[in-house]
């Protein structure tokens, strides 16, 4: 059999195919642009703005260009989070330079290929997903569909909206019918985009007494339809979930769908969970899907595809009413949205996409097996959310009040340590309004952005172990702390239940004769100095000034507690410090005016002592030539008399009592052994307890590795902490040295002392 001929390859097409792979080369590769390029950029600057001026740019220099506006900014490249672009990116990126480069054929030859493009990717999209015999309607917005299939339901029960307007539903209001777990501001965009007041919408509550607290309310539902077909509205359109926002949960698609035959509503379903209906294997709840009468497919993420279109598979008789709702267009150009998915979905055939959509899957199977075996974690389905609750059971009724908040805090901080230690994971914090702050996995979203795979959520699994302990001994001492610290008269407990950790607090200094201002100013400068000497300290223990928007100012805040935290201890190291801290300050602001007295002192009695020793050796001594002869037949037997300046009581005094008493001090403090706040063991940390329980050792560990992502500054080797003591007297001597018996004192020698302590 004789092989068919090849066909050569439009050049054109090939070019464009080398372009496109060589720009990605150049964007992937993180390389700047060199400051020569740079300088020479900025003098082309001087008469035109921008890269206009002169012949133009080559390929490359644009290219170099985009590259340092993407990452121009990052002082880091490998900290870069980007979506993984692999050969089926680049086939959705090819597409879209084709569409412009296809967009220029002859009309006639451009209509054959646009139909051909979307009949084939309509198709394939219907039969992936059993959505039988459906049109497509592909866009960029993936809410645009939902407004498009708006249109036509209205439309349909409004025969002459065409040609009156909105004065057809000034008499029958339409009816909108959203989930109250439905994506935020769904509704309101639809109804600025039809031009309908916020009346038409209906916001249809979840069950609070039977079944999921994320799943519609259908008995409600069915009693809001029939109050507003009573009151003359018309009930137009219901959308339903299939895979929540928030949790993933889907709606009793089968039930919805009976009521809207019922009413002649018409059924729209979008959600994530839509995905699984490509596999062999799917939920019932989730196949109800396939006899709506619309539904909105996001294949850009759940693929790993960048930049192409949602599409809105639906069902409608009528082309006409499609064409007036703009969910079909007579322009080619418009059909060229669906290129880039043609070529992706065949670059990736069948197997290809039904394996990312069953990875994404199993990863998520994976993680809830794993989540079973921890405790203090809730679970969810669907998109797997969880979060840590308190060993009570999650009730906001627990350890003290406000838990609740205290609990949202430490899940977001749980979420954001996750995220940013597996970044591969794709887990982010989302707000439910029951559950309140919860961490979401949803691997269908994110794993084939991404490429997740499993070890990245065993490494998940590893440091949700790690960050359990933590959070939960963080949540039973955050009272324990608070009650230590009120017991102390010079703190101040800081409530701010936005902090993930054990708590704040603030050193009140002691003296109460301090006016407004400096009372301010000496609360600052003690806290400030009590955090620094806090965080020189070797502990695992996160010290902070609090959060970036906190409302108490001049605050201490410490981080998360393991196990072995000795609160007591702490608390009783903050107030030691502290006080140390306040005494020292006092010192020094007494320093000048100590120092001032005791120098105006010392010249007075300088003065006093040179005048006696006048009076003792007579005038003669004193007269040039005649003194040192005098001396010499005569010596005078001098004594040295020393001063010694107390700086704690500003006074001076005779030396003879220090070098007397001297001796007798060394003797006593070598006999006194050394104060210790804490008897440690080798090893062992600051504020933990020893033998507190098995796990103290990894707990420490772990809770260092987590506080490590905190820490702004590096750890200080730093002294262990002693009991507050009042600082030791200080001593300046003052030396008076008479004249020898064989040398007369020279004139103007008299003062030099004096002069020498200014």
């Amino acid at each position: 059999m004789d092989n068919p001929p090849v066909k050569m390859m439009d050049p054109t097409l090939a070019e464009m195919g080398n372009h496109l792979s060589d720009a990605m080369k150049i964007l992937e590769s993180g390389k700047l642009e060199s400051e020569q390029g740079k300088e020479r950029r900025k003098l082309s600057w001087k008469d035109i703005p921008g890269p206009l001026q002169g012949d133009g740019q080559d390929v490359v220099s644009i290219l170099q260009l985009v590259q340092n506006l993407m990452h121009g900014d990052d002082d880091q490249q490998g900290q870069r989070r980007m979506q993984y672009v692999g050969e089926q990116g680049h086939m959705a990126l090819l597409g879209h330079s084709l569409a412009a480069y296809i967009s220029v054929l002859e009309r006639e030859r451009l209509r054959k290929l646009t139909t051909r493009i979307l009949s084939d990717t309509t198709l394939w999209l219907c039969r992936l997903f059993r959505y039988e015999n459906g049109s497509a309607y592909y866009h960029e917005d993936d809410r645009e569909g939902l407004v498009k299939v708006c249109r036509l339901v209205i439309n349909t029960h409004y025969e002459d909206y065409a040609t009156e307007g909105f004065t057809m539903l000034s008499s029958k209001h339409p009816v909108i019918y959203q989930s109250a777990a439905c994506r935020p501001g769904l509704g309101q965009h639809l109804c600025s985009q039809l031009a309908l007041p916020l009346s038409c919408l209906c916001i249809v509550p979840c069950n609070t007494m039977f079944g999921s607290l994320h799943q519609m309310d259908v008995a409600l539902l069915d009693k809001l339809i029939r109050d507003d077909r009573e009151s003359g509205k018309v009930p137009l359109l219901l959308i339903a979930n299939a895979g929540t926002p928030g949790a993933g949960h889907t709606d009793k698609l089968s039930r919805l769908k009976e009521l809207c035959v019922q009413y002649n509503m018409w059924l729209h379903v979008e959600g994530v969970n839509l995905a699984t209906l490509a596999l062999g294997q799917v939920s019932s709840a989730v196949t109800a899907a396939t006899k709506c009468d619309s539904m909105t497919l996001t294949p850009g993420p759940w693929l790993g595809l960048p930049a192409v279109p949602a599409v809105t598979l639906y069902r409608h008789e009528d082309p006409a009413l499609s064409l007036a709702a703009g969910l079909t267009s007579s322009q080619p150009v418009e059909k060229l949205r669906a290129l880039p998915l043609w070529l992706s979905l065949q670059y990736l055939g069948h197997d290809g996409i039904l394996q990312r959509i069953k990875h994404a899957s199993q990863l998520s199977q994976q993680l809830l097996e794993h989540l079973k075996t921890l405790a203090s974690i809730k679970t969810s389905v669907g998109e797997l959310v969880f979060i840590h609750s308190s060993s009570s059971g999650g009730s906001v009724e627990g350890y003290f009040a406000g838990e609740r908040d205290v609990l949202d805090v430490l899940n977001r901080w749980l979420g954001e340590q996750l995220a940013q230690q597996v970044p591969l994971s794709g887990v982010d914090v989302v707000e439910l309004e029951d559950e309140g702050t919860c961490v979401r996995f949803s691997p269908l979203m994110t794993a084939a952005a991404l490429g997740t795979q499993e070890n990245d959520v065993a490494a998940l699994v590893e440091k949700l172990g790690e960050m359990i302990p933590v959070l939960s001994c963080t949540l039973r001492y955050r009272q324990d702390f608070k009650d230590e610290v009120l017991q102390q008269a010079s703190l101040s407990y800081i409530e701010d239940l936005s902090w993930p950790g054990l708590g704040g607090v603030r050193y009140e200094p002691r003296a109460t004769d301090l006016d407004e201002d400096k009372r301010q100013h000496s609360v600052e400068k003690i806290n400030n100095d009590l955090l620094k000497k806090l965080m020189e300290l070797d502990t695992d223990l996160y010290f902070s000034g609090g959060p970036e928007f906190c409302e108490e100012k001049n605050c201490i805040f410490i981080g998360m507690a393991t196990e072995d935290l000795d609160v007591a201890e702490l608390v009783e190291t903050i107030v030691s410090i502290g006080r140390e801290i306040e005494e020292s300050g006092k010192l020094f602001e007494n320093m000048t005016e100590v120092v001032r007295r005791g120098i105006q002192e010392a010249e007075l009695q300088l003065q006093k002592a040179n005048e006696e020793k006048l009076m003792e050796e007579g005038v003669l001594r004193q007269i040039p030539l005649v003194g040192p002869v005098l001396n010499w037949f005569s010596p005078v037997q001098a004594s040295v008399k020393g001063r010694t300046f107390n700086l704690a009581e500003g006074c001076l005094d005779s030396t003879e009592p220090v070098y007397s008493v001297k001796a007798q001090m060394n003797k006593e403090a070598s006999l006194d052994s050394p104060k210790s706040i804490t008897k440690r063991f080798p090893g062992q940390k600051l504020f933990r307890r020893h033998g507190a329980g098995s796990d103290s050792v990894s707990d420490t560990s772990s809770v260092s590795q987590l506080e490590e992502s905190f820490r702004e500054t590096a750890h200080v080797q730093a002294n262990n902490v002693d009991e507050a003591e009042v600082p030791e007297e200080r001593h300046v001597h003052i030396v008076e040295e008479t004249a020898l018996s064989d040398q007369r004192v020279p004139e103007g020698q008299e003062t030099e002392s004096v002069d020498t302590l200014r």
